[in-house]
Order: C-alpha cells, then structure tokens, then sequence
C-alpha cells in the first residue's frame, strides 16, 4: 500500500467501478424492462386485455429452455448454481455472455432467483478484462484486486449502499488481518467513485432507478423492544431457520436431476413455477407475481399492505413461492438472497398476528433470519436487515442481532450443515488468496 503503484491502482478502481456501475444499471433495467415487456406489454399487443392467467406457462417454458443453452452452449454453464448458496468462484471475461443471457431468462421471465450472484460475476469478470486490456502481463493479484473492486462497486448500486456490498464480500471471502484495507479500500472507491452513476443515469436517461436497486421497507417506526417482542424472536427466527434448510434441501435434491437433461427438465420446471403461481391466484385474491420472480419489486408493497393480507394467504405464498424457490434455485441461474427477503417478511407478517408482536419488529425479524440461514454470514445479515428497516429506527436492532444469532445457530446444528458450511467458505476462498499474495 505504501508503493508508488498504489494511488495509480486507487484511479483504476475508480475508473473500473464508474464502468461497472454503469453496466449494473443497464443489466437491472434491462431484467425490469424484459418482465414489463413479456408480462405486460407484450399480451396487449396481442390483443388480451390484461395478462391471461395462463400466460406464465409458455414463457417460464422458454424460460428453461434459453437457460439450458446458456448452461449447455456457452462458457462457464451459465453462472454458478444458486441452490449452493452465493459463494461464486471467480468469473472470466469469457464467462460474462452465457452467465448474462442465463440470468436473463431465469429472472427477467420469473424464476424465483435474485440478481445479486450475476451482478457479483458481472462485476469480477468486468474487474478481469479490465487488467487484461490495459497490460496483459499484469500480476493475478491485481485482477484480482480489481475484480473484487469492480464486485463491490456492482452490489453497491443493487443495495444502494456500500457499506453491505463491503460486509458481504469481506464476510464471504474471509479477507481479515492486514490484507483488509488492500482490498477494502480500492472497493470502496470503486463503489464510492460508482455511486455518481446511480445519481446520474435516472436524469440522463429519464428512467429512474427505484424499480431497480433495494430501499428502506415502508415500516411503522419501532422505539424499542419489550420482553415479549425478545420472546417471540426466538422461535420466529429458528423456524425460518428450519424452513429455509428444508427449501435448500429440496433444491440441491433437483441439481443432480436438471443437470442430467437441461432441455428437458428445465422447461418442466419453469411449467411447474408457473403452475405454483397460477395455483396461488386461484386460491387467493392475489396475482401470479406475488409468487414469481425474486421478489425485490414486491417486497414493499408485501410490507406497506400488509393490512390487505390474510393470514391465509401469507401461509400460502410462503408455501407456494418456497416451492417456486426450491425449484429455481436447483434448476435455473441467479441468486438466493431476493426471494429470501420475500418469504422472509411474509413469516415476519404472520407472526405479527401472535399477541403483542407488532408487524415492525416480526418483518426486521424475518428479513434478519431468512439471510443468516441462506447466507450463513450473520455480519452481512445483521447489517442488511438494519438497512431495509431503517426507516423505523433502530429499535429493531437488538431483536434483529437475536434473530441473526438464532437462526445461524439453527442452521448449523441440522444435520450435514457444518459440512456444507465448510465447502461454501472453501468455494470463497479463491477470491481472498491473491489478496493475501498481494499482501506479501
């Protein structure tokens, strides 16, 4: 760090993460602009007058069959598989096309999969190139370095904060010690540096980016807990806890089985989502979308609507959409985290109706524990349930630390977690070594 070539790496993050940046925006608002092109747009053009209900099933279809190409047809299989959590291994320039188009069509035409793991190979391959076309004989631990950099300034425009894209990659690599501010402060420059660019393309281009990147949740203001709410916590956050290794249970129960005959068997999944979405409308008042797709755009109306929600329905768009999750994640490309969040807060609003656990606290609960039991990094969980209930205050914040800790702990002790744990951090630990080589 006290090298020459340091300020000179400095500029160069900054430079990778404004880029970055931009291309995380387009990639957001191209997934936004496919779902109200194919969902909305596209069956007035037709001549419906509305969506049919059906509509679902032939997309979701085509869904599975443009993913298998990616999988089967290009570099890299598509991106990494989300039923394994979001530990990628880094991705390659060469990578970038087949992990995008497969993203695409799993998010944009509604499998129950997130952004956050395309935009995190987005941004590592994007950090890649970078070096690559600026001196090909460059050391690896300054593509890696800027690989990181690059990632940190992408989750930073998805989140609207740097501080969870740092949390989250630092947690997840493992990187401590004096190899800290090595990577944390070129990534920090890039997400800083990058941030302009979320600020700026809404009036360069007219389209603004709330619909796009993740707020504060429309919560009523919470002073601070009792013993109640801190009573309530506990067996709020381990079931969770439970029901999320049960939905990750059935996903890695899929892999095997959608990597044997992708052409095949990934159609028949996106049947199988759409049919659990069209099975929810029907027995609801509510629409298909509240069981597909990754969840990010729904989550506050789910939140500030909370009054025209049935316990009924809760329990059935928790049943449906974990279905529709265990599905994507072991079949099609993306993330874990987004629909995490969904389901997340959907059991945080029934268990608001539990005697004197207000929907504020139960919703912080919630978020906190679905991601410590998808992630298994209680920091980033911690940190990112503080940010989408921030809006309320931080009366939550002890009841969201409890979760955390509860629902972490849950998920280690079922039965093979310690093992899967251990093969999650050794999957992060790539990314941190050249770090650690750069230190040297």
């Amino acid at each position: 760090m006290r090298s020459r070539q340091f300020p000179l790496l400095l500029a160069l993050a900054a430079i990778v993460g404004v880029v970055t940046s931009a291309v995380a925006w387009g990639f957001l608002e191209l997934i936004y602009q496919i779902e109200q092109g194919v969902y909305t747009h596209l069956p007035q053009e037709l001549g419906f007058e509305g969506t049919p209900e059906w509509w679902s099933l032939p997309v979701l279809a085509i869904a599975g069959v443009v993913t298998a190409v990616a999988i089967v047809r290009l570099p890299g299989a598509g991106g990494h598989i989300p039923a394994d959590g979001l530990n990628p291994e880094p991705t390659q320039p060469i990578e970038l096309p087949g992990v995008i188009l497969a993203a695409l069509a799993s998010i944009g035409l509604g499998a129950v999969v997130g952004p956050e793991a395309p935009l995190i190979a987005l941004g590592g391959g994007l950090g890649f190139l970078a070096v690559r076309l600026l001196r090909r004989d460059a050391p690896p631990e300054i593509g890696t370095l800027l690989a990181t950099a690059s990632t940190f300034a992408a989750l930073s425009f998805l989140f609207g904060s740097p501080v969870i894209a740092a949390v989250l990659l630092i947690e997840a690599s493992g990187v401590g010690g004096p190899r800290l501010p090595l990577v944390l402060l070129p990534g920090l420059m890039a997400a800083g540096i990058g941030s302009m660019v979320s600020i700026g393309m809404g009036q360069w281009t007219g389209l603004g980016n709330t619909h796009i990147t993740l707020g504060s949740l429309p919560l009523a203001e919470f002073a601070r807990p009792d013993l109640v709410d801190f009573a309530w916590t506990i067996p709020l956050a381990a079931a969770i806890a439970l029901g999320t290794l049960l939905i990750f249970r059935l996903a890695k129960e899929m892999v095997p089985r959608a990597r044997s005959r992708p052409f095949l068997l990934l159609p028949i999944a996106g049947l199988a989502i759409a049919g659990l979405a069209i099975a929810f409308q029907e027995t609801t008042d509510k629409t298909v979308s509240e069981v597909l797709f990754s969840g990010e755009s729904a989550l506050s109306g789910l939140v500030g609507g909370a009054g025209a929600w049935s316990l009924s329905a809760l329990a059935l768009v928790i049943a449906f959409k974990g279905l529709a999750y265990a599905i994507s994640l072991g079949s099609f490309r993306g993330g874990p985290v987004f629909p995490a969040l969904y389901l997340g807060s959907a059991a945080g609003l029934m268990a608001a109706h539990l005697p004197g656990f207000e929907a504020t606290p139960a919703v912080a609960v919630g978020i906190g524990a679905a991601t410590a039991a998808v992630l298994r990094l209680p920091l980033s969980a911690v940190v990112l349930a503080l940010l989408l209930t921030s809006k309320a205050g931080l009366g939550t914040s002890p009841l969201i630390i409890v979760g955390v800790v509860v629902a972490y702990l849950t998920t280690l002790a079922a039965p093979g977690a310690r093992e899967s744990t251990a093969e999650t951090r050794a999957g992060a630990a790539p990314a941190a070594s050249p770090a650690a080589t750069a230190s040297r």
